[in-house]
C-alpha cells in the first residue's frame, strides 16, 4: 500500500512518483530517497516541494538531462521531465517491471502498465525490453543488486539476456560499476547473487582478473581451486559479518566482531576477500616434489587490486584499505602457525599489531573468511585459528591499544640530542623498535628504553 505524505507531495497534475520509491514503498520498505517524474514543466513542482519540506533546490546533471534536486533535513527528492509524452511511455523505458510503476499524485492512484506489481508479488526480476541492456549497460549488474537486496529470482528471458550482453558491462564508466557493486556488497546475502554473476560472465566482465583462478589448482591445505575457494570465503565473509551474537562466527566477549566494522567498510571487505588471491595464478610454481607453491602472491594481488580500484575509480583511501587486506591477508595466519610451533618470539603479536593497526579487525575477518573457505566443512586446524583470532581481538582491545595510548618512553627529539641522531631511515627503525620492545613488556622505564636506543644504534653502526 503507497502512503504518501501530502505535506511534502501536493497534488498537481502531471507529477508522478516512480521507480525505486514505488518499489520500496510496496515493499512495506522506507525509501531512503524519491524520484518524481513531471510531464511538463517540472520547475513549478519543485519549488512547490521545496516551501513544504523547507529544502532548497539545486540542479544536477548535463544540460539537457537536468535533475532538479530538493534537499531537506530527512530526503532527498529527485524531480526531473519525463523522458517520454506519457508517463506510461516513459514507464516502458525504464529497466526492470518492478522500477517500472508510478503514483499518480493528483489522482492517488498507481499506474502499472507493465504488470510490476505482479511481478513483485511474485519475486521476480523481469526486464521492461530486450534493449534495455544496450541502452545502459549499468543495468546488467543492477540487475543483481536489486536481486540481493530483495532476495528476487530472475525470469529466463532476463537471466539470458544478461548472459547474452555481459561485455556490454566493460563500456559503462568506472565510478558507476563500483557504486553498483558496492551496494549489492551491503546486501546481507549477496553470495548467491555472485554465483549467478560467474554464471551468466557478468563477473569475469568486470572483473577479468578472477577467470585465470578457475584454471588455478591449489596445494594440500586447500580443497577447492582458486575461484570456488574464493567464491566460499566470500559466503563465509557474509556469515562472519553477522551482527547476531548467537549466529556470529567470531565474538569477542560475546559481542560479534563485526560490531568493530563500520557498516561503510563492509563492501571493502567483500571486495578484499574476493580479490585476495587473484596473485596466486601468476605467482604459481612447482618444486622438485610437485609441490605447489604461491610465494609472494599477497603482494603481487595487492597490487592487481589497487589496478581494479583505480578502475572502479575508488577513493585512494579505500584503494589503500584494500590493497592492505590482499597484502597481508595471511600474516594472522603466519603468525598462528608460528606461535604454535613456537618458531616466533611471544613479542611477535606485539609486531603484528604495531604494522596492521588500523586494520585489526576488517584483517581478521578476511582471513577467516581466508581459512574457512579452503574446506567443505569446519575442522580442527579452522576452529583453532577461530580461538586464535577471538585471542588476538582481545589482547589487542584489552593490553595493546591502552599501552599505545601512553607517552612514548623514546622521542625523535630524544635521539636528536641524546645521541646526535638526524631523522633518516634509521632514526625511525629505532624508534620503532624501542616502542616495539616496550610495547612487549610489563614494565619499561625511560633508562632501560634510552639504553635500548643506545644499543641499537652502536649495533648498526659496526
Amino acid at each position: 500500500m503507497i502512503q504518501i505524505d501530502s505535506k511534502i507531495f501536493p497534488k498537481f497534475t502531471g507529477a508522478y512518483l516512480v521507480g525505486g520509491s514505488i518499489r520500496d514503498m510496496l515493499c512495506g520498505r522506507t525509501p531512503l530517497d524519491y524520484d518524481v517524474a513531471v510531464v511538463g514543466d517540472p520547475l513549478e513542482f519543485a519549488r512547490q516541494v521545496a516551501r513544504n519540506t523547507d529544502g532548497r533546490l539545486v540542479e544536477i546533471g548535463k544540460p539537457g538531462q537536468t535533475i532538479i534536486r530538493v534537499v531537506g533535513n530527512e530526503n532527498s527528492i529527485d524531480i526531473s521531465k519525463a523522458k517520454e509524452a506519457s508517463i506510461e511511455d516513459d514507464l516502458r523505458a525504464r529497466d526492470f517491471t518492478i522500477n517500472a510503476m508510478a503514483f499518480d499524485l493528483s489522482s492517488q492512484r498507481l499506474i502499472d502498465p507493465l504488470k510490476g506489481l505482479q511481478d513483485l508479488k511474485d519475486k521476480t526480476i523481469r526486464m521492461v525490453s530486450k534493449d534495455i541492456y544496450k541502452r545502459d549497460p549499468v543495468r546488467l549488474l543492477r540487475a543483481f543488486r536489486i536481486a540481493a537486496a530483495f532476495q528476487f529470482e530472475f525470469d529466463p528471458q532476463t537471466i539470458a539476456a544478461i548472459e547474452t550482453h555481459a561485455a556490454l558491462i566493460q563500456q559503462s564508466a568506472g565510478e558507476r560499476v563500483r557504486e553498483e557493486l558496492f551496494k549489492m556488497f551491503h546486501c546481507a546475502k549477496s553470495h548467491p547473487y555472485l554465483y549467478r554473476m560467474a554464471d551468466t560472465g557478468l563477473l569475469f566482465a568486470i572483473l577479468p582478473e578472477l577467470a585465470a583462478l578457475k584454471q588455478c589448482r591449489q596445494n594440500r591445505y586447500h580443497q577447492f581451486n582458486a575461484f570456488d575457494h574464493t567464491l566460499r570465503s566470500f559466503n563465509h565473509m557474509e556469515g562472519l559479518l553477522i551482527a547476531d551474537p548467537n549466529q556470529a562466527l567470531l565474538n569477542i566477549h560475546g559481542d560479534p566482531l563485526v560490531q568493530k566494522i563500520n557498516t561503510a567498510q563492509i563492501p571493502l571487505l567483500k571486495l578484499a576477500v574476493l580479490l585476495h588471491d587473484i596473485g596466486k595464478p601468476g605467482a604459481q610454481t612447482t618444486d622438485k616434489d610437485g609441490n605447489l607453491h604461491f610465494y609472494d602472491h599477497e603482494r603481487q594481488g595487492a597490487q592487481m587490486a589497487e589496478a581494479i580500484c583505480k578502475r572502479l575509480k575508488c577513493s585512494k583511501q579505500d584503494e589503500k584499505t584494500i590493497g592492505f587486506l590482499v597484502r597481508h591477508h595471511t600474516r594472522p595466519l603466519f603468525l598462528f602457525a608460528a606461535l604454535q610451533e613456537q618458531k616466533a618470539h611471544p613479542r611477535a603479536a606485539t609486531r603484528f599489531f604495531i604494522k596492521c593497526a588500523a586494520y585489526i579487525p576488517a584483517l581478521l575477518i578476511v582471513a577467516a573468511a581466508d581459512m574457512l573457505g579452503k574446506e567443505a566443512d569446519k575442522n580442527k586446524r579452522s576452529a583453532a585459528f577461530m580461538n586464535f583470532l577471538s585471542q588476538l581481538m582481545v589482547d589487542f582491545e584489552t593490553d595493546f591499544k591502552p599501552r599505545t595510548s601512553i607517552a612514548r618512553l623514546v622521542t625523535g627529539h630524544d635521539l636528536q640530542n641524546e645521541f646526535g641522531l638526524q631523522p633518516s631511515p634509521l632514526y625511525q627503525k629505532i624508534l620503532d623498535r624501542v616502542e616495539e620492545e616496550r610495547l612487549s613488556r610489563n614494565e619499561m622505564s625511560r633508562q632501560e628504553a634510552l639504553a635500548l636506543a643506545k644499543g641499537l644504534i652502536a649495533a648498526e653502526g659496526k
